[in-house]
């Protein structure tokens, strides 16, 4: 009996198991990176895998990415960017390949992963103490270009004096640009305000 209404469930459900992952009626898919191709629906982006399964499920806060076939969210180096908005500003982090997020969004901005590291720029409070007249306390905000590891850890500091910003939506209506670019897997260079470059090595993460 117990075998008769095993093999009655599994004619039942089989049609559906088999078609809860089927792709239909799709706008766009990328190319394969890293194991995953991305797949558009009306507004929405989700990853599937070499036999076609859903890996990440379809959302709107994946960052495209432009390449010559067109802009959509590509994974490297296991991770891809997300952004989220917060009280007007966007803010950038990263999930990996199964969807968690693995890297909170916290960056002004940040790249894609290259040989396991992206550029950044790390947002800083500074407390400059109280102002007596108006009861509260005075804070300064600047980013940083940092490099970090798929974990969202600091490596590198590229312009340590960073650049101050007003946390302000209508300041930032657009991501602030970051000026450094990566030439190897283990240098950036650096672009200061006169227009002119530096190389700079990064550390081993080993």
């Amino acid at each position: 009996m117990k075998r008769a209404l095993f093999i009655f469930l599994a004619i039942v459900c089989l049609p559906i198991l088999n078609t809860a992952q089927q792709i239909d009626a799709v706008d766009f898919i990328s190319p394969f990176y890293d194991g995953v191709a991305a797949v558009k629906k009306n507004d929405q982006w989700a990853f599937i895998n070499n036999n076609g399964d859903i890996m990440v499920d379809f959302r709107d806060d994946l960052v495209l990415t432009q390449t010559a076939d067109g802009s959509y969210p590509i994974f490297y180096s296991g991770r891809c960017l997300i952004k989220e908005r917060k009280e007007g500003i966007s803010y950038f982090g990263y999930i990996d390949i199964t969807g968690n997020t693995i890297i909170e969004p916290r960056f002004l901005n940040a790249t894609n992963f290259s040989y396991g590291k992206a550029l950044a720029l790390e947002l800083i409070k500074e407390d400059a103490g109280e102002n007596v007249a108006l009861e509260k306390n005075i804070v300064y905000y600047k980013y940083v270009e940092v490099v970090i590891n798929t974990a969202g850890e600091i490596e590198n500091y590229i312009n340590p004096k960073g650049v101050y910003v007003a946390l302000d939506k209508d300041f930032l209506r657009n991501p602030p640009k970051i000026t450094s670019k990566r030439i190897s897997e283990n240098l950036v260079a650096k672009k200061d305000e006169n227009g002119k470059w530096s190389v700079i090595k990064l550390n081993s993460s080993e």
